[in-house]
């Protein structure tokens, strides 16, 4: 007769009984954020046709969705993102029609998007299959979700045009198909979509002009079409002219729209206008060809002087290491002009070898630089200068450092000058606000505990990226939070590679040998170095695990892992494990607790969703900290948990909101079902 089944947020591991399909009352089963449950879901879970929600996201689920899954037609609401789940979505789905909510992302999913799973008309809330593998075309019965609020298939392989029947999604408030190789046009039907509020095409093939009809969508307020192949010009008015709503960079052929987007005026010459000069330009090329012919054939005589007369100078300085021609070349005299001949005023940080300046640099336009000046009398700063530029000359993520340029020179005493121009980060480092200092402490630094996941997950996406993604596997070596930097959004971006190593794409398998390709002497900052390193100098992936792990826990406890506590066998990863997860309150920082609302209820509603999400995130910090090596997790995984989490969250507090809003309005007893006030407490 067993109804409800929760059993959410907890340490289970092992894989879900086979005889779970005895339940058959069972309405609702919750086994959501454990993380260690693992292997196939059970074919007998097609048994319980009475289920009305099935929870399952945020584990280790492998193999393949069950087709039994599809018996459960008196299923509306279905979780299974955030695991491992293979193969293809089976056609079977297609039953489920009193499907609200459908959740599929973050997994490994391969093969089409069956046109049975987009026809199931039920879908209200949400429809998501994004993070996974799937290939193939948008299928055209998308347009049987006409009351979908949120679709997202972002971050897949899929490809062709945009179905012309989204159009009939006119409900849709949130649209993500980023991260895929559609291409053609945007869809005229898609002006259809009045309510949608944000839209994100990025990361795709889509051609010709940007639609005008963009602009009357009254309610967008984020728009993202950037590195695509749109060309013409970029409309005006409605979301344009929010230049923090909108972003349209890596289109290289279009022109005009706001100033704000600083793009290149268009052409205003008319069609008829480019027939009747046609004829003239051919006759001005001509002429002008041959004054050209001439005049390359004397710069190429100039330059081939020049460059012997430098010959015997550039053989004297120092080659920068990875230069490539894509950065702009800057002299010592610039940087020592744009940062007010290095002023004490501009020094916003010292590490171990140089200080960092922030400047103001012509750079395509007026732009606020970071200079980095490496103290060449340190010994080891030319080896991190190089290491450094090995490391950025071939990355590019956004959730990394982004380097503009470098600069290897004399200063006007003779002496060696080397430095790294990198893009200003006006919100400084994650290590000011977790732990500010006297002079910090007046101004208003708080980070609430979703800017701090948001954080950790920026965090996580980069070294994934480093470890698994990048054309060469790179190992940070040194991550802290004063080497994790935030722009102006608050998103976070790792940096400081002066430590870094570059390793062969295949990770090293972990071993408690020591290795035979040592890099040299491992040199780190104590309470972030992996412990292998003080026995060993193999350098892995693993050890970036291990810092990113006492970097999670630091930022959700408040506490430094060298602070006076930590001494005798107590370490902050011991600190937090026999805390949890009954005493979590007690580990956590006291900044997260303190809330501003009047409301008792709310305030007591959204601390305890809170620490329901900060038991889950203080585990894989704990994992991923573990000293030993097998036992930790891949980046790969932290992501994929993180984002689970932080999703679980935010509905979970929405949830909170809600059932305390339907109390105060004396709603609960008389308007709730059973079931509904079950799920809100």
């Amino acid at each position: 007769m067993l109804q409800w089944l929760v059993l959410a947020n907890n340490h289970f591991s092992g894989v879900l009984p086979i005889d779970i399909g005895r339940y058959v009352n069972l309405q609702n089963l919750d086994m959501k954020q454990n993380l260690f449950i693992s292997g196939d879901i059970p074919p007998s879970i097609g048994n319980l046709q009475n289920l009305q929600l099935l929870d399952l996201s945020t584990n280790n689920f492998s193999q393949l969705i069950p087709d039994s899954l599809g018996n459960l037609t008196q299923l509306s609401e279905l979780y299974l993102g955030g695991n491992i789940l293979q193969g293809s979505i089976p056609t079977s789905l297609g039953n489920l029609q009193s499907l609200r909510h459908f959740d599929l992302s973050y997994n490994n999913l391969s093969g089409r998007i069956p046109k049975e799973v987009v026809s199931i008309a039920s879908i209200t809330t949400f429809f998501g299959l994004s993070h996974n593998s799937l290939t193939g075309p948008l299928p055209s019965e998308i347009g049987t979700l006409k009351n979908v609020i949120e679709l997202d298939v972002s971050e897949n392989h899929l490809s062709g045009e945009i179905p012309i029947s989204i159009g009939k999604c006119q409900l849709l408030k949130r649209l993500y198909i980023n991260g895929n190789s559609f291409q053609g046009i945007i869809p005229s039907s898609m002006s259809d979509l009045k309510g949608i509020e944000e839209l994100d095409l990025s990361r795709n093939n889509f051609s010709g002009s940007i639609p005008q009809f963009l602009t009357d969508f009254k309610f967008l307020h984020y728009l993202n079409l950037s590195f695509n192949e749109f060309n013409g010009d970029v409309p005006k008015g409605g979301v344009f002219d929010n230049v923090t709503g909108v972003s349209v960079q890596g289109n290289d052929n279009i022109c005009g729209g706001n100033q704000v987007l600083h793009l290149p005026q268009c052409n205003i010459e008319s069609k008829n206008k480019k027939g009747h000069w046609k004829s003239l330009k051919l006759k001005v090329i001509l002429s002008v060809s041959l004054v050209l012919v001439f005049l390359l054939l004397l710069i190429i005589s100039l330059i081939l002087i020049r460059h012997w007369k430098q010959k015997s100078k550039l053989k004297s300085q120092s080659k920068i290491p990875g230069e490539q021609q894509q950065f702009m070349k800057v002299s010592y005299a610039e940087l020592l002009r744009s940062t007010e001949e290095f002023s004490p005023a501009n020094l916003i940080g010292v590490g171990s070898y140089g200080s960092v300046y922030k400047g103001i640099m012509d750079l395509d336009g007026e732009k606020v630089i970071a200079v980095k000046v490496l103290n060449l009398q340190q010994r080891g700063a030319s080896k991190s200068f190089i290491a450094e530029c090995e490391a950025l000359r071939n990355i590019r993520h956004r959730n990394l450092i982004k380097i503009l340029t470098s600069c290897s020179s004399v200063d006007f005493k003779g002496n060696d000058f080397k430095a790294l121009v990198f893009e200003y980060m006006p919100n400084g480092s994650l290590e000011q606000w977790l732990h500010p200092t006297e002079d910090e402490q007046s101004q208003v630094r708080s980070l609430s505990f979703i800017k701090r996941l948001k954080i950790a997950i920026n965090i996580a996406t980069a070294l994934d990226y480093l470890h698994h993604h990048s054309s060469m596997q790179i190992v940070h070596c040194d991550l802290k939070p004063s080497n994790v930097l935030l722009d102006e959004n608050m998103t976070a971006h790792v940096g400081d590679f002066g430590l870094a190593r570059l390793l062969d794409n295949k990770i090293p398998k972990p071993s408690s040998r020591h290795s035979n390709s040592s890099t040299g002497t491992m040199k780190g900052t104590i309470g972030y170095v992996a412990p292998e390193y003080g026995v060993a100098n193999q350098v892995s992936p693993h050890g970036d695990v291990y810092s990113y792990g006492i970097v999670l826990l630091e930022m959700f406890t408040g506490r430094r892992p060298v602070q006076e506590i930590f001494r005798e066998g107590l370490s902050l990863h011991s600190f937090v494990e026999m805390a949890l997860p009954e005493r979590v309150k007690e580990v956590t920082d006291q900044r997260l607790l303190d809330f501003d609302d009047d409301d008792d209820d709310e305030e007591n509603s959204e601390i305890e969703a809170m620490l329901d999400s900060l038991t889950s995130v203080l585990k894989i910090g704990l994992v991923c900290s573990n000293e030993r090596v097998t036992d930790r997790m891949s980046m790969g995984d932290v992501v994929n948990g993180l984002h689970g989490i932080k999703d679980s969250f935010l509905c979970s507090k929405t949830r909170a909101n809600r059932a305390n809003r339907a109390n105060l309005k004396g709603e609960g007893s008389s308007q709730t079902s059973v079931l509904e006030r079950k799920r809100m407490s």
